[in-house]
């Protein structure tokens, strides 16, 4: 038994988690995420019974996100980039800033309550459901780029918000994109590739966070990352990503706008729910 959990228990925990990454693995190609909306919440209930603290309860799935989705969002970018759809420049111009907002949001995982990446959590992906499912193309902010000062601070922001969130970003440089009048599959496909160099860091940013909780964490992990989370759940997203990945280039924009406001609209549900 691990934390008073018998076998069985684990054993049924442990199939709904590669259930969770087939789902997850699917949903990164397709819409460009890592999966980590899908895994955090997934998570949060296997730790729960398992009897890990709330004190570090949500930053333990925060970054057991992160190492999970890590070989999914390469595999998703590959697939995309074979296609021509990555906008490379623009993976460049935020790769940098990235990292440091994720670095920052290491430091933030320290000291913030669980209560902080909840709300983090369910207010970003609220947003961005009601523009994807309400917004029009008018809604466009120009119709290309802005200049370098901004494009970092953009960045920086996706960066820390992932890493509050436990997310490769997608959700958040998606609608970055699309209001500068980039098409979603480019969009999609753009944000994977950010995507690698963002949970790369995270990763190691919330494992370096949670060391000194150790005391707290449960057998098998690494700070804030449950090794016996990645080792389950990793592979089996990565192999699925791909398939994802190929549906997203048979579905027009619209289509993937609507799924992908509506998925998003679920998980904010979820957390809120959580909240009260």
């Amino acid at each position: 038994m691990l934390l008073g959990v018998s076998f069985g228990e684990l054993a049924a925990l442990a199939a709904a988690i590669v259930i969770a990454g087939v789902a997850t693995g699917i949903l990164a190609g397709l819409f460009g995420i890592g999966g980590g909306a899908i895994i955090v919440p997934v998570l949060y209930e296997v730790f729960r019974i398992l009897g890990v603290p709330e004190e570090v309860r949500m930053q333990l799935c925060v970054g057991s996100s992160m190492a999970i989705i890590l070989p999914t969002t390469i595999r998703s970018y590959l697939t995309h980039r074979a296609k021509g759809a990555v906008l490379e420049g623009v993976v460049r111009q935020w790769a940098v800033p990235a990292v440091a907002g994720v670095a920052v949001g290491s430091v933030i995982a320290y000291f913030a309550p669980s209560l902080v990446f909840k709300i983090v959590f369910t207010v970003t992906v609220t947003f961005i459901a009601l523009k994807l499912l309400f917004g029009k193309d008018s809604w466009v902010i120009a119709h290309d780029f802005p200049g370098r000062p901004a494009m970092i601070g953009y960045g920086f922001l996706i960066g820390i918000v992932s890493s509050l969130m436990g997310v490769s970003g997608g959700s958040l440089s998606n609608m970055i994109q699309t209001l500068y009048g980039k098409p979603l599959h480019n969009a999609v496909a753009t944000s994977a590739g950010l995507g690698v160099p963002i949970t790369i860091a995270g990763t190691v940013g919330l494992a370096i966070a949670g060391w000194p909780k150790m005391a707290l964490l449960p057998p098998l992990s690494i700070g804030y990352v449950s090794l016996l989370g990645v080792v389950i759940m990793a592979p089996v997203s990565s192999f699925t990503a791909s398939y994802g990945a190929r549906l997203a280039h048979r579905l027009t924009q619209r289509q993937l706008e609507v799924g992908f406001g509506v998925f998003l609209l679920l998980v904010s549900a979820r957390f809120v729910a959580s909240l009260v």
